[in-house]
């Protein structure tokens, strides 16, 4: 026969909510304040500045040996982990001192430098980018920094930050690793001048004294404003990062 056995038939009640194959469908949901907020930033950004990203890559084998040494102490005694943050942190406010341009920020036809360093850090939260601001960076020991990032990133997860929190802020440092990015070109915040992206920390051969050798290794990348900041001074400003985090009695003898 070439009807349909109706012991067989499928009627719409049968399906339920079961989309058949091949429907599609798609929904609209408002933008929160803080999405907004964020997307005319970073567009501001990209029509304002005239951003070039250089990049370097870093030997992670000394600083991870002297967390892995001093951990448990430091934890013991300030209550906080030791983490790679703080000298990220430390090695830039060193260099933002050496190079007063890369703190500096555009004013109309001016230039604003600042003889202080504060350093705004992107946070993940389930609602957006936050940057909260770390003051005076300059002065800060490791410990200062640790307890500071701390500080604000339980405020940032909780929901908690102040508008003063984030108000301000002379340089920012974003750490795209922690969710495994590889490789980026960071958006500068405005109207700073600069950002430095870090990224994943991989294992990856390397060649140290005409041998190959496995090192932990991690790319880190400056994005800057190329109407102030020339090639040269950003590419050292990298290479001042850089020496400092592999080698960190360069902090600590301030050379």
């Amino acid at each position: 026969s070439s009807g349909i056995n109706a012991e067989w038939a499928i009627t719409a009640g049968d399906l339920g909510d079961v989309k058949p194959p091949g429907m599609r469908s798609e929904s609209r949901v408002k933008m929160s304040r803080m999405r907004l907020r964020i997307a005319e930033r970073l567009k501001e950004a990209q029509n304002t500045a005239a951003m070039l990203t250089t990049f370097n890559e870093i030997d992670m084998t000394n600083i991870m040996a002297l967390r892995s040494k001093f951990k448990d102490d430091f934890l013991k005694k300030h209550e906080v982990k030791l983490g790679f943050m703080s000298a990220f942190l430390k090695a830039s406010a060193q260099a933002l001192q050496e190079m007063p341009e890369v703190n500096a920020f555009i004013d109309g036809k001016e230039i604003v430098y600042r003889d202080y360093v504060d350093i705004s850090v992107a946070v993940a939260t389930p609602k957006g980018l936050v940057v909260p601001v770390l003051r005076n960076v300059e002065t800060m020991s490791y410990a200062g920094i640790e307890l500071a990032l701390n500080s604000l990133g339980k405020k940032a997860r909780d929901g908690a930050l102040a508008i003063e929190d984030m108000d301000g802020g002379t340089f920012t440092v974003s750490n795209g690793g922690v969710f495994g990015s590889l490789y980026g070109t960071p958006i500068i915040n405005l109207p700073q001048s600069a950002i430095l992206g870090m990224h994943a920390i991989q294992d990856r051969p390397v060649a140290r004294g005409g041998q190959v050798v496995i090192r932990p290794m991690m790319y880190i990348a400056l994005t800057y404003d190329h109407r102030l900041i020339d090639g040269r001074e950003a590419v050292t400003f990298l290479r001042r990062i850089k020496a400092a985090v592999e080698d960190p009695a360069i902090l600590l003898l301030d050379i």
